[in-house]
């Protein structure tokens, strides 16, 4: 599963946008240098996420949306399609795959 479908996965099991998180973070007094046990905890006990989904969100609260370019263009499963997450809503993706 790419990078981005972790975060369109999060969007559909809970109706919030990555971009929500990180602001809902934000106001917890959560960022670059929180542990990421914390905010895991967090998303478990709120959101009932469980530890991949929420590992997903802790790397763009604690690192923000660009991600290695490793696996980006490539035909695996985890490729995305850019090396920049997008966090406002899949509908609005423009490299959303049909």
């Amino acid at each position: 599963m790419s990078f981005q479908a972790y975060l369109d996965n999060i969007e559909e099991k809970t109706g919030l946008t990555p971009r929500q998180f990180v602001e809902l973070a934000t106001q917890k007094g959560f960022g670059p240098d929180t542990k990421s046990s914390e905010i895991v905890a967090w998303l478990g006990e709120d959101y009932g996420l469980g530890r991949g989904h929420a590992m997903s969100l802790v790397y763009v609260i604690t690192k923000g949306p660009t991600i290695s370019v490793k696996h980006v263009g490539t035909d695996g499963t985890h490729s995305d399609a850019t090396d920049t997450l997008w966090l406002d809503g899949k509908a609005t993706n423009p490299h959303r795959k049909a």
